[in-house]
């Protein structure tokens, strides 16, 4: 097939990744390249060259509450936008995938030609939601995780669910600790994150903690995490997968802290991939993850819970926690659900039925 996948375009498409999202797009246009699919993957400047995406713009970054720079932000995604879907209109493509956050590309299916699907990677809010408003009726939507679904409900009331994919070949199985004896907590180091909560809770714990990931955030940094360093806290930095995974399979346990709904929580499944059992806040998508073999969920916001937790979670067998990952969050399974999601719209789609036929793949 000829596929265009549209990603969002705050961040490049590579490593080291900003977040998930970025993460979930690259292994995405990845597997579907392996797999034999042409793949154009519309993204920032600065995205992994062996995609060979067409870059549209530089990163647009994030405004963090500036109103000038939001502002700012807005035209240039606008208008790159715009481009995107101009060049969608022209390129032959059999489907489109919308990776975006951007309410102009659901828009634009309205009076576009190819048939397209969105994946919805996370909670609504006003400019997305009045996107999936205005979109082509009929489109088929995806979303990340069961709770993700049920907050678009409303808007979205039979998205079909696919659960994000990792690499569990980058992500191994590592079936001892290592003889640091200590913690980890990964991700953007912003306020949403909790990454002060963690390391408060790994303190509470008695475990030495290291977190690793980029700190778009200063304000946030100087306030709230400089003043929490220390013997037993360490930042390792911004790491790329193979040493994050490196420093995941060596610890006891994960901590995973968000003060949000998490629509998925790739951490999760990442720290599970190496063995590392998770101590984490119950929220949005990460019960549906962690089950009590493979990790301990406290309340929201509890700090003494959540040390709580960590202590539980560093009792629990490693080999338990693989397993889940390989069942449930093997970016194989991920990708065999996006190609079965494309047989479903090109099947509804008012096009000829090449398309139909040009997805079968060949027999073995």
């Amino acid at each position: 097939m000829k596929i265009a996948v549209i990603a969002h375009l705050k961040f490049p498409i590579g490593q080291p990744y900003l977040g998930g999202l970025e993460m979930h797009t690259h292994h995405l246009a990845g597997a579907l390249r392996a797999r034999g699919h042409r793949v154009t993957l519309f993204a920032s400047e600065g995205s992994d060259p062996a995609l060979v995406p067409n870059p549209v713009c530089p990163p647009t970054g994030d405004a963090l509450g500036d109103p000038v720079a939001c502002e700012r932000i807005e035209r240039a995604e606008l208008a790159a936008y715009e481009r995107i879907m101009e060049a969608v209109a022209r390129g032959g493509f059999d489907i489109v995938h919308n990776n975006s956050l951007h309410d102009l590309p659901l828009r634009a299916s309205n009076t576009l030609a190819v048939p397209m699907t969105t994946a919805l990677h996370t909670p609504p809010f006003e400019s997305l939601a009045e996107g999936v408003r205005a979109a082509k009726p009929g489109m088929i939507f995806a979303a990340v995780s069961p709770s993700l679904a049920q907050e678009w409900q409303a808007l979205v009331p039979d998205a079909r669910i696919i659960g994000n994919g990792i690499d569990l070949s980058t992500f191994a199985f590592s079936p001892f600790a290592e003889p640091a004896n200590y913690v980890f907590w990964s991700g953007r180091i912003v306020p949403e994150k909790g990454t002060h909560l963690a390391i408060d809770a790994a303190r509470q714990a008695g475990m030495r903690l290291r977190f690793a990931g980029p700190k778009p955030n200063p304000r946030y940094w100087d306030e709230w995490i400089a003043p929490r360093l220390g013997a037993d806290v360490t930042y390792v930095g911004h790491l790329s997968h193979r040493e994050l995974a490196r420093q995941l399979g060596g610890a006891r346990a994960a901590i995973v802290s968000p003060r949000w709904e998490e629509p998925f929580g790739l951490v999760v499944a990442e720290a599970l991939a190496c063995g590392t059992p998770v101590a984490a806040f119950g929220r949005g998508a990460i019960p549906d993850i962690v089950d009590r073999l493979s990790g301990a969920l406290a309340p929201a916001d509890d700090v003494a819970a959540l040390a709580r937790a960590i202590e539980r979670a560093v009792t629990l067998e490693r080999r338990a926690c693989r397993r889940r990952a390989e069942t449930l969050y093997d970016a194989d399974v991920m990708t065999d659900g996006y190609e079965e999601l494309y047989r479903e719209v090109l099947a509804g789609a008012p096009a000829n039925s090449a398309r139909a036929a040009v997805f079968e793949r060949p027999a073995a």
